[in-house]
């Protein structure tokens, strides 16, 4: 698929969702992939919420897209993280 077959269109603001455990890094670990891939991010912007019972975060990351390679690698380097559970 190339960018012209995408619905996307690039640059644009693209939310991420990361889930995983509640642990005391998730956070810092989950930002410091997603600077990797979009160094612009603004952590402040950053959504963060946690399980009706506290085990879980979802973290949402809404990044300046500038590519489907991007977008790609991004999703990639954070599902492979075990601490990362979903990736949406």
């Amino acid at each position: 698929m190339t960018e012209e077959d995408s619905l996307i269109e690039y640059p644009c603001d693209f939310p991420v969702k990361i889930m995983g455990k509640a642990t005391a890094d998730f956070t810092e670990i989950t930002l410091a992939i997603v600077k990797q891939h979009a160094p612009d991010f603004d952590h402040q912007t950053m959504e963060v919420r946690a399980s009706k019972n506290g085990g879980y975060l979802s973290l949402t990351c809404t990044i300046r897209a500038t590519s489907r390679p991007q977008l790609d690698a991004l999703y990639q380097a954070l599902s492979d993280h075990p601490a990362i559970v979903v990736v949406l």
